[in-house]
């Protein structure tokens, strides 16, 4: 059986959308892979690796990730489950208008700079907006193609999106972070827990973590597990179960969560993308 399936969510002129499952079977790094085409690709479940050189990065739903065209890399899961991504390209000529000129690579071949973004709460839900809506087909051209570049724009906007600067060290303590965090979302952690898997202090952790990703520790996590309900509340009518499976305490503290980060209910958003009635 394949380790990856694809499916074309959108083709014009403008866009193309794929949706790519990965099972996660290949746990150490992959044979080189080379990028056609360059584009924006933005996990919605599970978490790899992405090696470029000797550049890693951790590929989770609070990121969009840069594949630059002609640039080689590898790919690994060091946590169980697989991923599944949206893998977004839109015609050149309109990411490079799109794209800050500080973020662009001085070089013949359009690329960015930096490996990845982190992306805000809107660009998370637009992302399951388009697959929702291309994957049900009831999203029209225009609509998706609308929302795309929206969502590309939300991406690269100093206001809607961070890129993190430190060191690799830090770098490198934040990611191993992040990967205990994605282990298992519904686990309720403790701060010393996860200072503990990661071989610092709660102290060191909570400043570093802030310090690299302009968020708290806990905040990312909560984005990680909605994120995740974003994926799956088109295979649950009980959504009280679907928020304690997450790590939610009850329902109401699901849905102010969900409301509060994405200005909408779980059941608003399930009606809004004809997922329910």
């Amino acid at each position: 059986m394949s380790q990856f399936s694809t499916a074309l969510l959108l083709k014009t002129k403008t866009v193309t959308i794929r949706d790519i499952v990965c099972n996660g079977e290949c746990r150490h790094k992959s044979d080189e892979e080379c990028a056609h085409k360059t584009s924006l690709v933005y996990p919605y479940r599970g978490v790899f690796m992405r090696h470029v050189g000797r550049n890693d990065t951790v590929a989770e739903a609070n990121q969009v990730l840069f594949f630059n065209v002609g640039q080689g890399y590898r790919i690994s899961h060091p946590v169980d489950g697989g991923d599944a991504c949206i893998d977004l390209s839109i015609d050149e000529s309109l990411l490079a208008e799109l794209a800050p000129r500080d973020q662009v690579q001085a070089s013949a071949l359009f690329g960015f700079k930096r490996q990845r973004r982190r992306i805000d709460p809107r660009a998370q839900a637009l992302v399951a907006l388009l697959r929702h809506g291309l994957r049900r087909d009831v999203a029209e051209t225009l609509e998706a193609e609308t929302l795309a570049l929206t969502l590309v724009r939300r991406s690269l906007g100093e206001r809607t999106s961070h890129a993190a600067g430190a060191s690799i060290g830090r770098q490198k303590l934040v990611d191993r972070a992040k990967l205990v965090l994605s282990s298992d979302l519904a686990r309720r952690w403790t701060l010393a827990e996860i200072a503990t898997e990661v071989g610092v202090s709660p102290v060191y952790l909570t400043q570093v973590f802030q310090q690299v990703e302009a968020t708290p520790l806990y905040r990312y996590q909560l984005r990680l597990r909605l994120a995740r309900a974003l994926d799956l509340l088109g295979e649950y009518e009980d959504l009280t179960a679907l928020g304690l499976d997450l790590g939610f305490s009850s329902h109401s503290h699901f849905t102010s969560c969900f409301r509060q980060t994405y200005g909408q209910t779980p059941a608003e958003f399930q009606r809004a993308t004809r997922l329910r009635a």
